[in-house]
């Protein structure tokens, strides 16, 4: 298989570093928080990835290599990973006359013991789906979930290291806490330093900002509008507006009640006179009669009022003028602000707010600059403070790594992070982080961009993999070997084995000194079936371990490179 072009994660940072399952969003009863504290990986099922058509492996602890002949696509389960880890998903991965790939990871002791799943799936037409335990998860969900649980060292990932970001971020990682602390004090400053510019540079446009908003509080202020205040007033100005129609209708019930020749009044006068004979000698006449006197009392009690609304409803300009001139600036003030008064008071209130801060804006813009000055020496506290945090741990830090460096091949290896200051403070110190190396004897410490060779970076990237970056339960090194053979392939091979005592070790190679160190041996083996390429995978049994050993030693399963595989496998 030709191997695609992918963008290889950079260092791998250790667990506290790195987001883990908690950073996307995960309730109790989450696929995320289900999975907490998974162990090993315990089966791999691909479907129509690139050469594969199906593939379903089981793994075990310990070390696991997978060998193969040049060409084979030893590096196909790696892309299979990596689709989990949120890798690239380029549709060319998917295999010929297929319209989808699909990967899925099954991990140990998920709840009740039960095996949790995690699966990619990509189409042709280039959408990708990502599922944890069955329920659909954004790929950067499914991303920061891997991470936790799993680790790939690509074949050309020892090339990060080349950065110097990276090399900073190294050691930067084993002290979080003075990171931290510089970070959020040079954001601080940072802040204050262009809040102090723009209230430099704009103190023309304040000044407009500053007319137009105390304008528009005062133009609200004035009227001072209260809530639904609107809707009696314009029943006032209905009232107002109809006086005459009012008086006349009082005047009009008077007369009919009271004041006419023949009048309502007068008629229920007449009728309780009527009764005073028969309410003498009959109890129900007399109940009547005082119904009546009732009735009366109510007639006369109604006139009273309808001779107040007559004699009080003569027109009074004024007050109608009052009431249009409040209606009438109400409406302005929606037409401008609204489109209801309650707007109206919501924008008043955004323009009291913005006005206050401009105007504590006008008045700090004198004192700004001591707080920039302030902050600015707190960004000087804690660079040091960094930088001390990063001698102090740097130095120990470079003892480790050198120490297996030595043991992978080059025994007068020296390396050590330098820090050089800088002129002015940036985002992440007072002072570059580089690593400086040296694998000759006599030869002066150097960058190692500079000076390292491939075979070089790849055993330091080996030894930072195997110090530092073996936080997750599984780990992947696909052929990080490159470029070494001889004792130092027995070196790799023997930290690679102790490593392997911690944690779940997966290693695509082809040094034979790595595969007789497994505890489990896969081959990837290509064929032509129906026309067609397919690859497969298999866990080899004990001679054909010691047949492909023999493969990878010499090429060929001759007595000799037999016998030289069985030395190197009881070794």
């Amino acid at each position: 298989m030709t191997r695609k072009a992918r963008s290889a994660p950079t260092l791998t940072p250790p667990a506290q570093d790195r987001p883990a399952t908690q950073a996307s969003p995960a309730g109790p009863g989450s696929p995320a928080a289900a999975a907490a504290g998974l162990g090993r990986l315990d089966r791999l099922e691909v479907r129509n990835l690139a050469t594969i058509r199906e593939l379903d492996l089981g793994f075990q602890g310990g070390l696991s290599v997978f060998t193969g002949e040049t060409g084979a696509g030893k590096s196909i389960i790696v892309d299979a990973l990596g689709l989990l880890l949120g890798a690239r998903a380029n549709t060319d991965l998917i295999r010929t006359g297929e319209d989808a790939l699909l990967v899925t990871g099954f991990w140990q002791g998920g709840p009740g013991g039960e095996e949790f799943s995690a699966s990619r799936r990509v189409t042709q037409q280039g959408r990708s789906v990502a599922r944890l335990e069955g329920e659909v998860v954004s790929v950067r969900e499914l991303q920061e979930w891997a991470q936790a649980h799993l680790t790939i060292h690509w074949q050309h990932s020892a090339v990060s290291l080349l950065t110097p970001a990276n090399q900073r971020q190294l050691l930067d990682r084993q002290v979080p806490d003075a990171a931290r602390a510089y970070s959020a004090a040079y954001a601080a400053w940072q802040d204050a330093a262009r809040r102090h510019a723009a209230l430099l540079a704009s103190e023309r446009e304040r000044a407009r900002q500053l007319d137009l908003l105390t304008f528009q509080a005062q133009e609200i202020a004035q009227v001072a509008p209260q809530p639904g205040e609107e809707e009696p007033l314009q029943a006032e100005l209905n009232r107002l507006a109809n006086l005459d129609t009012i008086a006349q209708g009082a005047a009009g019930a008077l007369t009919l009640l009271t004041d006419g020749d023949e009048n309502a009044g007068g008629f229920l006068a007449e009728a309780i006179r009527a009764l005073n004979a028969s309410a003498k000698y009959d109890e129900a006449s007399a109940q009547l009669q005082t119904e009546l006197r009732t009735a009366l009392d109510s007639l006369q009690a109604v006139a009273g009022e309808l001779r107040g609304v007559a004699d009080a409803s003569a027109p009074d300009p004024e007050e109608l003028a009052r009431v249009e001139a409040r209606l009438g600036a109400l409406g302005k003030l929606r037409a401008k602000y609204g489109p209801t008064l309650e707007d109206v008071l919501e924008f008043h209130a955004g323009v009291e707010a913005e006005l206050a801060q401009l105007t504590r804006d006008e008045q700090d813009a004198g004192t700004l600059g001591e707080e920039v000055a302030a902050l600015r020496a707190g960004v000087d506290r804690a660079g040091a403070a960094l930088d001390a945090a990063r001698r102090k741990r740097g130095g120990p830090l470079a003892k480790e790594l050198v120490a297996v460096i030595r043991e992978l091949g080059m025994p007068h290896a020296r390396l050590e992070f330098h820090l050089a200051p800088l002129a002015e403070p940036s985002a992440h110190g007072l002072s570059d982080v580089t690593l400086h190396f040296t694998a000759n004897p006599g030869e002066d410490l150097a960058p190692l961009a500079d000076v390292a060779s491939g075979g070089e970076l790849s055993r330091v990237m080996l030894a930072i993999s195997t110090v530092l970056g073996a936080e997750t339960p599984a780990v992947v090194f696909d052929e990080v070997d490159a470029g070494i053979g001889g004792s130092a392939a027995l070196a790799v091979a023997a930290q690679l084995g102790r490593l392997a005592r911690e944690r779940q070790v997966f290693v695509v190679t082809h040094l034979a000194q790595i595969a007789a160190r497994a505890d489990h041996h896969y081959k990837v083996e290509k064929s032509v079936e129906g026309g067609r390429t397919v690859s497969r995978v298999r866990l080899l049994g004990a001679e054909e371990r010691l047949e492909e050993i023999a493969r990878m030693l010499s090429g060929n399963t001759s007595e000799a490179a037999l016998k030289h595989a069985r030395e190197l496998l009881t070794t």
